[in-house]
């Protein structure tokens, strides 16, 4: 029998002390050893309903996404290793005490997107869903990684279920949609799933990174000798995607301001062009480093 995820609050309370929180009191999250590139990144925002069981509850700069259903809630990414107690403060306000929350799923094993998911999966319970590519990063805490060694570490993450590309994670009713997009990182992943908004259905995919950072290499990598297979590949999905809500890791990519509660979307972003922009990005450094060397 499916109970209802009940609020720990009043949901319009716990909105109105968000709103309170979105002006300025909630300090930055300390900072980390790990570098840390953007200072939004450990900015707290109110968080706001993306559909009608779909809520943002990451900081400015990286996203954070609970859904809640009838049995038990689903979190997809956290942000920077420090953002844990952020993280479980907002799931109690929201009505999801720590054993209710079911399901961790990520898109790519970073430590600006997965840093909080040991914490969280102490303190909850939950079961971490990856695929064998992140699961093998994961439970090195970033050690090792391809393009950044030992320099993006993060508590070890212990892998509770593996998924293969199009296999789906259930709960409650709702499915989420593993896609394999590699590129990023080998293990990259995006999950799709239905919601509803104003009694219409949604099809919300969120899309892990597309972009290849500048210290890459994305011609004859002896590390990664099919990158540029890979990020084709993914891009050809990600347009392909059921895609009437596009969310990324991070949140400016696909024309989000979560600062800005009150309108946080001001720049839609459909999936075919934001793969469109990021495969022009690609394949202009591509021809780059391909370019014969004077």
């Amino acid at each position: 029998m499916r109970r209802p995820i009940k609020p720990a609050i009043p949901l319009s309370i716990a909105l109105a002390s968000f709103g309170a929180l979105a002006g300025g009191a909630e300090p930055l999250l300390p900072k980390s050893k790990a570098p840390e590139t953007d200072e939004s990144w450990r900015h707290p925002v109110a968080p706001f309903p993306l559909a009608e069981r779909s809520w943002y509850i990451g900081t400015e700069g990286l996203s954070a996404i609970l859904v809640k259903t009838p049995d038990g809630a689903v979190l997809i990414d956290g942000g920077l290793p420090q953002a844990a107690d952020l993280l479980l403060a907002r799931m109690r306000a929201l009505g999801v005490a720590p054993g209710e929350l079911k399901w961790i799923l990520h898109s790519h094993a970073h430590n600006d997107h997965v840093g909080p998911l040991a914490a969280i999966r102490r303190a909850t319970g939950a079961r971490v869903v990856s695929n064998a590519e992140s699961a093998a990063l994961l439970t090195r805490g970033g050690a090792g990684d391809l393009h950044y060694g030992d320099d993006d570490l993060y508590p070890p993450v212990p892998v509770d279920r593996l998924v293969q590309d199009g296999e789906a994670v259930e709960l409650g009713g709702m499915r989420f949609v593993a896609h394999f997009t590699p590129g990023h990182t080998p293990g990259s992943l995006s999950w799709t799933w239905n919601d509803m908004r104003d009694g219409q259905p949604l099809r919300i995919a969120y899309v892990d990174s597309l972009g290849a950072n500048e210290s890459y290499r994305l011609a004859d990598n002896p590390r990664y000798p099919r990158i540029a297979d890979d990020f084709r590949r993914s891009f050809a999905v990600v347009r392909a995607l059921p895609c009437d809500l596009l969310l990324t890791p991070h949140p400016a990519a696909s024309g989000w301001a979560p600062a800005n509660t009150a309108a946080p979307h001001p720049q839609p972003v459909p999936c075919r062009a934001h793969a469109d922009e990021y495969e022009r990005g690609f394949e202009s450094r591509l021809s780059a480093q391909s370019a014969p060397k004077r």
